[in-house]
């Protein structure tokens, strides 16, 4: 007489299945019809709100600038899998199934990727705030430090999810992480809509009166094309003795015309001292100024 095959549920002893296999180790409570609808419904709704999870990331995500199709269909996929896990999680517990091994292997996994993207949702992060709050834009000329602590300027033509990409005045690509703009210091030479600059100025001055030097220094500088606000044109004098002036003139111009313009006032100076029949120089590296010569007794 065969003897009738054990059933899941009913208070009796569990039964070992063929092959070995014990589902008690798996199974902590026996299996109702309420605790299977329940676990079936937690998978469909899991699977629903994956559906709805994705597309609400990705929305968000293609919304926010120069981020990267590939990105926004990790960050979709991502939110779509957890939520779809997350709902077989809990249909497992309804079945009194023992999940806890999955929830560690899902926290380890977790804890991998946050320690793998952090760079990456650093700069993410970053970028957000720099696309919103506009510190820079694309066509800004900055100021960064560079790797062998010299300081790079050039001017952005990319902002995207990871870097800032300038392109250096002699023609090199530079980036610099979005994450390390927003922590060490940046200067923007365009956001103020001109920049000053200055050259130095050593004039022989024998029987020249200082303002006549100063007046001739300031109507050349005025005149050169580039110069902002020509009413703005200055001439410090730094030093003077009866052989020697020694000044330093400071003028105006557009952010990204500094070379440029320096170069035309460099020439315009040195035009106006030969037309007046001084001697001099003019630099547009000022030095330190020559020491004062004694006079003769």
């Amino acid at each position: 007489m065969l003897a009738a095959p054990a059933r899941w549920g009913r208070g009796r002893p569990h039964a070992s299945y063929p092959d070995g296999v014990d589902f008690s180790t798996f199974l902590a409570t026996p299996i109702t019809w309420w605790a299977a609808i329940a676990a079936l419904l937690s998978v469909v709704a899991g699977w629903i709100a994956s559906r709805f999870a994705k597309r609400a990331v990705t929305r968000v995500a293609a919304r926010v600038p120069n981020v990267s199709p590939a990105a926004v269909r990790f960050a979709g996929r991502f939110a779509q899998y957890t939520l779809l896990l997350l709902g077989i999680g809990v249909g497992l517990a309804f079945l009194g199934a023992n999940v806890q091994p999955l929830i560690a292997v899902v926290l380890i996994v977790l804890v991998i990727v946050v320690l793998v993207l952090r760079g990456v949702a650093d700069n993410f992060a970053a970028s957000v705030i720099i696309q919103t709050r506009k510190p820079v834009v694309v066509g800004d000329e900055i100021t960064v430090e560079g790797p062998d602590g010299k300081a790079l300027t050039g001017t952005i033509v990319d902002l995207n999810s990871r870097t800032v990409v300038f392109m250096t005045i002699d023609g090199r690509t530079a980036h610099v992480p979005n994450s390390k703009m927003l922590a060490e210091t940046f200067t923007n030479n365009s956001r103020g809509g001109a920049r000053r600059s200055e050259v130095q100025v050593r004039v022989d001055r024998v029987d020249v009166p200082v303002d006549d030097i100063v007046t001739g220094l300031t109507d050349a500088a005025a005149s050169v094309e580039g110069v902002r606000r020509p009413e703005d044109v200055t001439v410090l004098v730094v030093a003077v003795s009866p052989e020697r002036l020694t000044g330093r003139v400071q003028y105006w111009h557009g952010p990204q015309e500094g070379l440029s313009v320096t170069s035309r006032v460099v020439r315009a100076l040195s035009a106006r001292i030969f037309e007046r029949g001084w001697e001099g120089t003019v630099t547009s590296d000022p030095g330190v100024p020559p020491p004062v010569p004694s006079e003769t007794v």
